[in-house]
């Protein structure tokens, strides 16, 4: 059975995500509990697989539980991108342009495997749903060009790299592009290792940086 919007036990259209009453009775361990499965979820088998049964499975707790706090797959989906977003570029200034790519590049490496698996599960499914498109790009992708826009700034104020430089605005494309791409043609994720040596070989003499 997959995700049922007529299930009995589903919220009634137009009403709030969550309600206050509802939430409160489970506690943040056992709501990040809930994310984690949908997340492992979608990893595992893809967007239009993930079923509340296989959620409610894995957590051991019963379908009307679920459907009490999010009525709708997106609405789920959505709600445990926002709670696990992790910013893997923000923080980092080692003091140099260089230095810092290179430091974006271990950073974008050490969950490279499962990022990409967890984008790869919802690219097909943000192209038809707008609000999943929304909330991927607010989770993953803004937070992600925001920080290393500051990366590049910090390098242009400090006279590394010219303000306007037209390999700038690829840097962060790159990177991502990298990520997804790898798996696809050579069937191994981009790591630490490799993504260091493309920032290497790649990015850095693009910037005119050594």
């Amino acid at each position: 059975m997959t995700w049922d919007r007529a299930d009995p036990a589903a919220v009634p259209r137009g009403r709030a995500m969550t309600s206050t009453s509802s939430r409160s009775k489970i506690t943040p361990e056992r709501e990040q509990e809930f994310y984690d499965a949908v997340l492992d979820q979608l990893r595992e088998c893809g967007y239009e697989a993930l079923t509340m049964e296989g959620v409610a499975a894995r957590t051991r707790c019963s379908k009307s539980t679920l459907y009490r706090q999010w009525k709708s797959k997106p609405q789920f989906v959505a709600a445990a991108l926002r709670a696990n977003r992790c910013v893997r570029f923000q923080g980092i200034d080692t003091g140099s342009l260089a230095g810092d790519l290179r430091a974006a590049a271990r950073a974008a490496g050490e969950q490279s495997g499962r990022d990409t698996m967890l984008v790869q599960a919802l690219s097909h499914a943000v192209l038809q749903d707008v609000d999943l498109q929304r909330v991927l790009r607010e989770t993953l992708v803004e937070p992600e060009l925001q920080a290393m826009d500051a990366i590049i700034r910090r390098g242009v104020e400090r006279g590394e790299i010219a303000e306007g430089h037209p390999a700038v605005e690829f840097v962060t494309v790159q990177l991502f592009g990298v990520l997804r791409a790898r798996p696809i043609i050579e069937g191994a994720h981009a790591d630490e290792e490799y993504l260091t040596r493309f920032v290497e070989a790649c990015v850095l003499p693009a910037l005119g940086l050594t």
